[in-house]
């Protein structure tokens, strides 16, 4: 018989990811933004439709290659360049232009009542993220930022999770030490990497049951069979967290 997770009480603080685990975007693609065909579009409508998944494609390359996440101006300019469309200053600036959030993102709904739950129980929180240095800017949208005491950014830092500048930007901006700190995050190799430096950890796989124990059936779903043999914990939603606390 499963037994209930009791709380830790050396945790003190969650440090969440954001896309993924916070927020996602409306239409599924993060990049680039949704409305970056109508904007090129509207700058140069001779652009063959057809050739806009050739450059979003190049754009995904060009991402994953990155040790940090790069200059948007640098992003859409490669993505331009695959599109054979000049990227003229306004066309620049029309692509990175503010928009209101909620036009393009929203969190989920486990999102809202956990993070108001921990913030009840005294919980601290921070977040750390691959991401542009606007995700402050993009919670407040979504009214989310006020929980959040610190960000640990990879455009801001200049380098991308798994490096420990990014995990220990956010601990320490807190003032607790790793082990006081409980790290959540949409892809485990990343949450394997924050246990290798003592914090706590947890998966976050909204659309994957939890891990079965070691007993389970060779019928158990491969991804969490794979989650569990890399002894990374996971949990379906934030929600989970609550009893840790």
């Amino acid at each position: 018989m499963a037994t209930r997770p009791t709380p830790r009480e050396d945790l003190r603080a969650v440090l969440f990811d954001s896309g993924g685990v916070l927020m996602r975007p409306i239409g599924g693609r993060w990049n680039p933004r949704a409305d970056f065909e109508p904007t090129v579009l509207a700058h140069a409508p001779a652009t063959p439709p057809e050739r806009f998944a050739a450059a979003v494609a190049a754009g995904d390359r060009f991402l994953a290659a990155t040790s940090s996440t790069p200059a948007t101006d640098d992003y859409h300019r490669l993505l331009l360049h695959h599109l054979d469309v000049p990227p003229t200053q306004e066309l620049l600036a029309d692509l990175r232009r503010e928009l209101p959030a909620a036009v393009l993102l929203e969190t989920y709904p486990d999102v809202l009542p956990t993070l108001e739950e921990l913030a009840r129980r005294g919980v601290r929180m921070a977040v750390v993220s691959d991401a542009w240095p606007n995700l402050p800017t993009l919670h407040a949208g979504l009214g989310i930022d006020r929980f959040f005491e610190a960000y640990a950014i990879s455009a801001v830092l200049g380098c991308n999770k798994p490096d420990p500048r990014m995990y220990h930007h956010a601990s320490t901006a807190l003032g607790l030490a790793p082990h006081h700190c409980l790290f959540v995050d949409d892809d485990p190799t990343l949450v394997a990497a924050a246990l290798a430096l003592g914090y706590t950890g947890r998966t976050l796989s909204r659309d994957t049951p939890a891990p079965a124990p070691a007993s389970a059936p060779a019928s158990a779903p491969a991804s969490a069979s794979a989650s569990a043999s890399a002894g990374v914990p996971a949990i379906t939603s934030l929600a989970d967290l609550l009893s840790l606390f």
